[in-house]
């Protein structure tokens, strides 16, 4: 018999992206998303912000892709909104119009944290303005000596809070430095990123896709069910007690030991052997 939730999910291998380039490995489990504007230091628009939120939205249902890598092509990873094609038509809207676009934004960093596929940001050149809070979005991030990171908004009159920044950055590097670097909007090289714990690791420029893919590869052909339900956790919590966590993950961790994986890995390890992980 078909079972009906199975069938809703579909292969995204061979999906094709119009504001920016989608592959996968062979086997679909790893996904990278490049930006694809390097004249432009790889700029977002109004179509790619809403493309990017359909696609983390849509991978609930994939099939195949368990890690997505996201890069910019280049030598750089994002200049964040582009001047012209966003900045400027931004000046000459009415608030209604102006807080749908903010939500829109805000939504696209909404569904990088909800959608259960862990997300590797591999960071070099220009990481600014929205292309620093995609970067902070993601679940990892590494990065080339040469990158540099910085939360601008100030620096157009805007508030360092856009995106979710004033909550999810201090609890990446700590209150005081997220607030140095959202009231400055100052450049944090990748030496200070990877000391703060932005970072999680350095990597030189002709190494950096291949690091991130590995590193992908590696976290897709382990439980990636059980990673989900991390991902899931380590979102869920920041709301919670105490009492709230521990019983949330008793739920969470009982959930995993339901599933088929748990078992596969107990006689892998009494065989002496590899388990493979099958999701279920």
């Amino acid at each position: 018999m078909t079972n009906p939730m199975q069938a809703k999910k579909r292969p995204f291998k061979g999906h094709e992206a119009k504001h920016f380039l989608f592959e996968t490995d062979a086997d679909g489990r790893v996904a990278t998303i490049t930006l694809n504007r390097p004249d432009k230091k790889n700029p977002l628009t109004f179509e790619s912000y809403e493309e990017l939120g359909d696609l983390f939205r849509a991978l609930s249902r994939a099939s195949d892709i368990r890690v997505v890598v996201l890069t910019g092509a280049g030598a750089n990873f994002s200049s964040g909104g582009d001047v012209f094609e966003i900045i400027e038509p931004l000046t000459r809207m009415a608030m209604p119009d102006l807080l749908d676009f903010t939500r829109m934004t805000g939504e696209l960093v909404r569904q990088m944290r909800a959608c259960s596929q862990p997300i590797i940001a591999a960071v070099d050149g220009i990481c600014a303005g929205a292309g620093a809070i995609l970067a902070m979005a993601a679940d990892f991030r590494i990065a080339t000596p040469e990158a540099k990171t910085a939360f601008l908004f100030t620096r157009v009159g805007l508030a360092g809070a856009d995106m979710g920044a004033c909550g999810i950055l201090p609890r990446i590097i700590g209150q005081g430095r997220a607030a140095e670097l959202l009231f400055t909007g100052r450049v944090m090289t990748a030496a200070e990123g990877h000391a703060w714990g932005f970072y999680n690791a350095v990597h030189e420029r002709d190494t950096l896709l291949a690091e991130a893919q590995k590193f992908a590869r590696t976290i897709a052909d382990g439980p990636w069910f059980a990673h989900a339900m991390t991902k899931k956790m380590l979102d869920q919590e920041w709301a919670m007690g105490i009492d709230q966590m521990i019983e949330a993950e008793a739920q969470a961790q009982a959930i995993c030991m339901a599933t088929g994986d748990f078992r596969r890995a107990f006689d892998a390890f009494a065989a002496k052997t590899k388990p493979v992980f099958e999701g279920n």
